[in-house]
């Protein structure tokens, strides 16, 4: 992706030079790392997986940002920018207000409103406070352990996706989301959580087609290697060795890169109703 040069968003904080240590995970080890990060894109944003990740307690370490560290979060406050301009630019077309989401960096834990989370939690947007939190360890986790290939525009995609979820947000779906899953059962509820991110990877589809002008060639490639290895058959093939299709909360592998491409198509958030089916 071109973005060198740049404006970048003012809304991030940086929190990698600071770092909690301690016990961050129980049960330890690369296995129960695996296991969270697994655990936690199966249900991203709910409130009650992060309240059980184990973060924030222990000592604090402060360090200087290494090169490469700084230019990631260069980046990634360049991603932030475009997806404000971006979805700023198509609520005034649809005759709404567009509220900027921030961006919180860190290493290691950290504390949300919606709980406490580890680096193992991988990236995840908190509607409590409407902040998008990324440890960027997760995208080399997401390639040695997943077979996401890598490259810059994975770290986009993931990010379009969770201002996605921001996206639902502030149109209320996440809220509505929420009700019908209280008022269903657990098979009904997973159905309704494969239709919101599905949505979300429709969502950072029609981003990416309104950023198309700083795309470089393999950008798109990158990004459906990068749905491919989150969606919940193939995690739980490579974690268990089984897939079980009445626990997806996700969606599959091949719906998650289908939806992106829709929206990537299209551009057109009218197209993204992915509820039609459940609630008919």
């Amino acid at each position: 992706m071109k973005w060198r040069g740049r404006r970048q968003s003012d809304n991030v904080e940086d929190r990698r030079g600071s770092s909690g240590k301690g016990k961050i995970l129980a049960g330890g080890g690369i296995i129960g790392v695996i296991f969270v990060i697994a655990q936690f894109i199966m249900s991203d944003g709910d409130v009650s997986v992060l309240n059980q990740l184990e973060g924030a307690g222990g000592t604090t370490e402060s360090r200087e940002l290494t090169a490469e560290e700084k230019e990631l979060g260069e980046y990634t406050a360049t991603l932030l920018a475009d997806t404000e301009d971006i979805w700023s630019e198509i609520f005034q077309e649809n005759g709404m207000q567009y509220r900027k989401p921030g961006l919180v960096l860190f290493t290691d834990a950290v504390q949300t409103a919606c709980g406490g989370a580890s680096a193992a939690s991988g990236p995840f947007y908190c509607p409590g406070d409407q902040k998008l939190y990324m440890d960027l360890s997760f995208f080399e986790e997401l390639r040695q352990r997943f077979g996401a290939k890598g490259g810059d525009f994975a770290i986009a995609y993931v990010m379009a996706h969770e201002v996605g979820h921001h996206v639902q947000n502030l149109l209320g779906t996440a809220g509505k989301v929420r009700n019908l899953q209280q008022q269903g059962n657990q098979s009904e509820a997973n159905e309704l959580s494969v239709a919101l991110e599905l949505q979300a990877d429709f969502y950072a589809g029609v981003w990416t087609n309104h950023n198309s002008e700083y795309l470089s060639e393999g950008d798109i490639e990158e990004a459906l290697s990068a749905a491919n290895a989150v969606g919940d058959d193939a995690i739980q093939k490579r974690t268990s060795g089984r897939v079980n299709p009445d626990s997806f909360t996700h969606g599959t592998s091949a719906q998650r890169r289908n939806w992106f491409m829709k929206g990537y198509k299209s551009g057109d958030i009218q197209q993204g109703d992915t509820f039609s089916q459940i609630l008919n």
